[in-house]
């Protein structure tokens, strides 16, 4: 069996790389091409190109290198028709995957699989019947999520979430973060102000004036920032007016293999967390670490998100468990008095979240079968 996948970012790498790790325990005579990053190459991947080329967002970013994009594209696709493979998967990154697709139906009829549904459930519904013309399966990652594709005429098979099988922090991890950093007996506060410079500068300020009001009422309270390495300058350049008790976890610092053992061990042992909008959110839950949501934008952005929007909530734990029992403060109401007054709510009463992260960890297939061989079954189940 030939199998061609395409991924054009490492959250696609690593959803990649599970995949392809459960397509080998179900199929080991599997022969896979295509592109991908270090884990997806772990598993037997020849990349045809760097995944890294495609790892591009916004229009700024995406105009000096479109007509080299444009070139990957039509060469993808007929590196695929040309190998005529029994299914061609893509994963994520629609603006890349999906043209290669529409190409390959076009001059074959290759089966064609897609990774990740699109967020019809929130905006743009539209986009499920476009990309019926090119996805004959859809892997989905949400449970709500099968039924909207199915109508929009594509098969369409729940496969968990991969958070479910990240592994959490052990005794000894969190012991030894905490000592490592001065927090035995001491409670603190995890803030994550996302992973991209423009989050990062819009979300610093009003974070910080945030936590200077909750220290106000919790004054032994500590700050624990897990900062991305693309990011971690920044945050330190615009933590001035943060609590000095503020302590920056920069993955450069350490190796590897500890900068992620201390990062879980944040994750697990902090009394509330103030983060982003996101996946961030479900990360979290599976740490059963209650939270509060912030996130703000530009005047233009909000106006059209929030008239386009078709949900009421942005927390996908509050849209997976079915409750509204995380607190948002999104857009105007992005403020540090709201946020403040939020992060005391959930310290005064931490537990009014736990059956929600529960059940969200549940229905997103924890105790199951691992969301990489659950989606390598869904693959070779329809072929």
């Amino acid at each position: 069996m030939r199998i061609f996948l395409i991924a054009g970012e490492p959250s696609g790498d690593r959803l990649g790389g599970a995949l392809m790790q459960g397509l080998r325990q179900l199929q080991p005579q599997v022969h896979f091409d295509g592109v991908g990053g270090p884990l997806m190459q772990a598993q037997g991947l020849t990349s045809r190109f760097a995944m890294d080329e495609l790892s591009v967002m916004g229009i700024a970013e995406v105009l000096p290198k479109y007509a080299h994009l444009k070139r990957r594209i039509a060469e993808t696709a007929r590196a695929v028709i040309d190998s005529a493979p029994d299914v061609l998967i893509t994963i994520d990154s629609p603006d890349f995957c999906l043209r290669v697709a529409k190409q390959v139906k076009a001059g074959s009829d290759v089966r064609t699989v897609h990774y990740v549904a699109p967020t019809v459930w929130a905006w743009r519904p539209g986009r499920a019947a476009k990309m019926a013309r090119m996805i004959d399966q859809v892997l989905a990652l949400f449970p709500f999520e099968p039924p909207l594709m199915q109508a929009a005429g594509m098969e369409c098979d729940f496969v968990g979430h991969p958070v479910v099988a990240e592994p959490q922090a052990t005794g000894a991890e969190i012991a030894a973060f905490r000592q490592a950093f001065d927090l035995q007996d001491r409670r603190f506060a995890l803030v994550l102000p996302g992973s991209r410079r423009g989050e990062v500068s819009r979300l610093s300020p009003v974070f910080g004036q945030a936590l200077a009001r909750l220290a106000q009422s919790h004054p032994d309270l500590r700050i624990v920032v897990p900062a991305a390495s693309a990011v971690a300058d920044l945050v330190r350049d615009r933590m001035s007016d943060w609590p000095s008790s503020t302590v920056v976890l920069d993955p450069r610092e350490y190796d590897p293999q500890l900068a992620q053992a201390h990062k879980r061990a944040a994750f697990r042992s902090a009394d509330v967390a103030l983060a982003a909008s996101g996946t961030v959110s479900l990360e979290l839950a599976a740490a059963q670490t209650p939270m509060v949501v912030a996130y703000t934008f530009n005047w233009l952005s909000w106006q059209i998100i929030s008239r386009m929007a078709l949900v009421d909530t942005v927390t996908l734990v509050n849209l997976v468990s079915d409750t509204r029992v995380v607190p948002e403060c999104l857009g105007p109401e992005c403020r540090a008095d709201l946020i403040a007054q939020a992060l005391n709510g959930v310290l005064r009463d931490p537990e009014a979240q736990t059956q929600a992260m529960a059940v969200t960890m549940q229905r997103l297939g924890q105790g199951g079968e691992a969301p990489g061989l659950r989606a390598a079954r869904a693959v070779l189940d329809r072929i």
